[in-house]
């Protein structure tokens, strides 16, 4: 995922007398999670980044920044440090003076070939796409179920809907998301918190670089606005873009010998 340097600049809102929302971005050197730390802060959170890349990170920090004074404050992590996740949550919900949002959207693909078997790749990809979420997700409930709300959000793939062939341990990873996204959503719902699965198709980042055909193909900008507007609307599940709920509902009912015909 690719932070697009050449972003359009917007004039500084100052609304002294909102109260402002508090919001963690895990995932926010580079595509959605830049573009989504950019729109929360547009809307007048304040929000903790988090990512591994110190350099791209700062960059985009100091981007927001920019725009909005005060509204982004950078933390350099790797998700796959587990144990450093619950004292780093504590550190991060004291900085911010509280959560409102978190917001996991970390997640790799490295490249795999369709007859490469390769479990140092797999581990990797169920590390930050499921294991990471899990560490992180799992502080946010604890918190949340007892402050009786909050909101959590995470970005899977419509890549998780079904088992396709390219990608197996990608897929799995995802799969594995949404199961856990919708038990979150079942046990915290009676408790006033949202939690919102994200199903994105083709987005304009580094991974498109693993997809050998692409089409209806969103910037990072228009899929951190859809994802702003599942926030404002409590939605559960949602498909970005939209069209892509119809693509989703089909891959679900297709029957199993069909789907392993069409070989993708």
């Amino acid at each position: 995922m690719q932070w697009n340097q050449t972003m359009t600049i917007l004039p500084q809102i100052n609304r002294p007398l909102e109260a402002k929302q508090r919001a963690i971005v895990i995932g926010a050197s580079s595509g959605i999670g830049a573009a989504l730390a950019q729109k929360l802060a547009a809307e007048g959170y304040v929000v903790a980044l988090l990512a591994r890349r110190e350099d791209q990170l700062t960059a985009v920090c100091d981007h927001i920044n920019a725009m909005y004074a005060g509204a982004a404050h950078a933390y350099v992590h790797n998700v796959t440090d587990f144990a450093e996740i619950p004292n780093l949550f504590q550190t991060i919900t004291r900085d911010l003076g509280g959560l409102d949002l978190i917001a996991y959207v970390a997640g790799i693909q490295p490249p795999v070939a369709l007859d490469e078997y390769n479990f140092a790749k797999d581990e990797a990809m169920v590390k930050v796409n499921l294991l990471g979420a899990m560490a992180w997700l799992n502080e946010a409930a604890i918190r949340f179920q007892r402050a009786g709300n909050g909101r959590i959000l995470a970005v899977s793939s419509i890549a998780g809907d079904r088992g396709r062939v390219g990608f197996p341990a990608y897929h799995a990873s995802k799969a594995g998301l949404n199961t856990y996204l919708e038990s979150l959503r079942n046990r915290l719902a009676k408790y006033g918190v949202t939690v919102t699965t994200i199903k994105p198709g083709f987005v304009d980042t580094i991974l498109l670089e693993n997809a050998p055909k692409t089409f209806w193909v969103v910037s990072t900008e228009e899929a951190a606005a859809q994802i702003y507007r599942a926030i404002r609307w409590n939605l559960q599940t949602v498909y970005v873009p939209l069209r892509w709920t119809l693509v989703g509902l089909a891959l679900h009912h297709i029957p199993s010998f069909i789907f392993r015909r069409l070989n993708f």
